[in-house]
């Protein structure tokens, strides 16, 4: 038994991950970001003033929710703090539906997203497209169905709100990455 035990440990070493690669998040944007999703909130543009004047109703983009006998799902989300630096190792994606993050109380927090690698029909993520925001808690994200990104990385602990599909047969695909990302600021 000694011996299988050690030809286990030699062959976990020999299989070791790549080094990660360092990727530095960026201010979110919506120029940036609009690959991936849209931005709920922050510096976007007006809308049509109701009730008297006590309240703007600014159209946000509508969520994908509903295809293949889905139905939208409200969910709190109570969130660990996962600080920068962190080393994402897969990817998940929706693709069905749309996925909605809206922090409570400026719980800042940070995405990972990346398209869908084309040559292999979106099927795996795009790793040269990972790209990292961060969000400083004062308004949210969605991402379109079927972007890749990593699940809630909270810069402290926090509530979220999290408007997301649900339907009889769960829609979430998980993809290793080749190389590991290290997320961090600048």
């Amino acid at each position: 038994m000694f011996l299988d035990d050690a030809v286990v440990s030699l062959s976990f070493y020999d299989c070791a991950m790549p080094s990660p690669r360092s990727l530095v998040v960026q201010a979110l944007t919506q120029h940036a970001f609009a690959p991936y999703g849209d931005i709920l909130g922050g510096e976007i543009a007006s809308g049509l003033f109701i009730n008297g004047g006590t309240s703007e109703k600014i159209a946000l983009g509508d969520p994908a929710l509903t295809a293949q006998g889905g139905e939208p799902s409200l969910n709190l989300y109570r969130a660990r703090a996962n600080p920068l630096p962190f080393t994402a190792m897969e990817l998940e994606r929706h693709c069905v539906g749309s996925q909605s993050f809206i922090p409570l109380a400026g719980v800042p927090f940070v995405v990972i997203v990346a398209l869908g690698d084309p040559s292999m029909g979106g099927k795996t993520p795009l790793e040269s497209s990972i790209a990292a925001f961060w969000i400083d808690g004062s308004c949210g994200v969605t991402f379109k169905a079927a972007t890749w990104h990593h699940p809630l990385l909270s810069q402290r602990d926090g509530d979220f709100v999290v408007l997301e599909r649900r339907a009889p047969v769960v829609d979430c695909e998980i993809q290793a990455l080749n190389q590991p990302v290290e997320i961090r600021r600048a």
